[in-house]
């Protein structure tokens, strides 16, 4: 299923451009409540039966929420109980915004700018939003040894600069070295001692892949960093911020070599 691990909230949410919104797909009598919380950041995916209600399916940043439109045109955003105190539509929510979400984040991922770190064919794919001076970003490589070494995942690193001084000309020296993947080893390997040595200088294209970065990581949710993205096991999307604790780690990277 899908899983959140991030608060949102309207004002706090930098909602993803679905590109199939009920307003852009569907037909052209959407309640104007509907509209005033699409200004507010809401995207309305599509629409469900809900008994004396209308209900739609709306996501907030990567979130999906149930809105429901009383016959005066009111809305109402939350979730709708049975007599038993049971969510009614977690599942309809799952099924009509869950793949499209996980499908958009994939796809942007996929697109952004990262640095592999283990085997191409590994089976299972970890995006990892890293500072190469991130002492919890270590301790996840560190952690992910195990997993990366047998050649069950392969971490996908997007560098962020965000933590020291040196933090972007330390990703330029990485993602500017004949082998990316060799650099980012390096300033593992030497954490403890500095880390890799800076480049003199931050390239426009580094400075532009370090921006977009930051941007992706911040609108995904993640304020700090590790901020780790890996598919359940239906390939959805689950998040977690910051270094994983306990079984978070099998979640994370799947069944322990």
């Amino acid at each position: 299923m899908y899983i959140q691990r991030v608060f949102y909230s309207f004002i706090a949410a930098a909602p993803l451009m679905l590109m199939a919104g009920y307003t852009q797909a569907q037909n052209s009598d959407m309640p104007e409540a509907l509209e005033a919380l699409e200004a507010q950041g809401v995207t309305i995916m599509d629409e469900f039966e809900a008994g004396a209600v209308r209900g739609f399916v709306g996501v907030v940043g990567d979130q999906p929420v149930a809105v429901y439109v009383t016959a005066e045109g009111n809305a109402i955003v939350g979730t709708r109980l049975d007599a038993n105190g049971e969510p009614m539509d977690d599942e309809i929510l799952h099924e009509l915004a869950a793949k499209p979400i996980s499908d958009q984040v994939w796809g942007q991922l996929e697109a952004a700018t990262w640095v592999i770190d283990g085997q191409a064919d590994a089976p299972r794919t970890v995006y990892t939003f890293t500072d190469a001076n991130c002492p919890y970003c270590h301790l996840f490589w560190e952690a992910a040894r195990p997993w990366v070494d047998a050649g069950q995942v392969q971490l996908r690193h997007l560098l962020v600069g965000v933590i020291s001084q040196d933090s972007p000309t330390k990703a330029a020296a990485i993602l500017g070295a004949s082998d990316p993947s060799a650099a980012l080893l390096e300033n593992e390997m030497k954490f403890d001692d500095g880390g890799i040595t800076p480049a003199p200088s931050l390239p426009d294209d580094v400075a532009k892949a370090l921006e977009d970065n930051q941007h992706l990581m911040m609108t995904l949710g993640f304020r700090g960093t590790p901020g780790i993205i890996a598919p359940d096991d239906e390939g959805f999307i689950q998040k977690f911020n910051g270094m994983p604790q306990g079984d978070e780690l099998i979640e994370v990277l799947g069944p322990r070599p």
